[in-house]
């Protein structure tokens, strides 16, 4: 009975989904290779050290931190601990909650982030903004933007 209330996705509607994964998908396939060859780094590394670089003193609690990168909060530990390993993040005590932690983003952090970023924008650049029209490049925003509305109305979509 399910099955038949099931809405199958119609033909053009299969094509534009699993075109969808598979751009989404080579994109940040070839964003993370790029970072890796180029600054030694993961792009889910990069993404918390801007997340830190981006915040008042370069400090969020871990918990914010987690919900900023779309991360587990268990998952967001081992990659701030692999980074206080480097010595791009410490991990302080909350001031104000015994109970938390900040991720801090140290000097070292935010200068391995600078010198990461002009490759990592020009990736971006020539990967998703350089194929594009301004018309396709605002209609990918507005997309974008509905969709984050709809999945996560509190997570902001820029």
């Amino acid at each position: 009975m399910l099955y038949l209330m099931t809405r199958w996705l119609d033909p053009e509607e299969q094509r534009t989904w699993r075109t969808f994964l598979a751009a989404t998908q080579a994109l940040m396939e070839t964003l993370d290779r790029e970072l890796q060859q180029d600054a030694n780094m993961p792009h889910a590394y990069y993404v918390i050290l801007v997340h830190l670089s981006e915040a008042p003193d370069r400090r969020l609690r871990m918990s914010e931190l987690a919900a900023r990168v779309g991360s587990s909060r268990s998952r967001l530990s081992h990659a701030v601990g692999r980074l206080e390993q480097f010595g791009w993040v410490r991990r302080e005590d909350c001031p104000t909650d015994r109970r938390g932690q900040l991720a801090v983003l140290t000097d070292q952090g935010f200068d391995e982030l600078v010198a990461a970023a002009p490759g990592h924008v020009e990736g971006v650049r020539r990967h998703l903004f350089d194929p594009l029209s301004p018309a396709q490049i605002d209609q990918l925003r507005r997309i974008s933007e509905a969709l984050v509305d709809h999945l996560d109305p509190k997570r902001p979509a820029s």
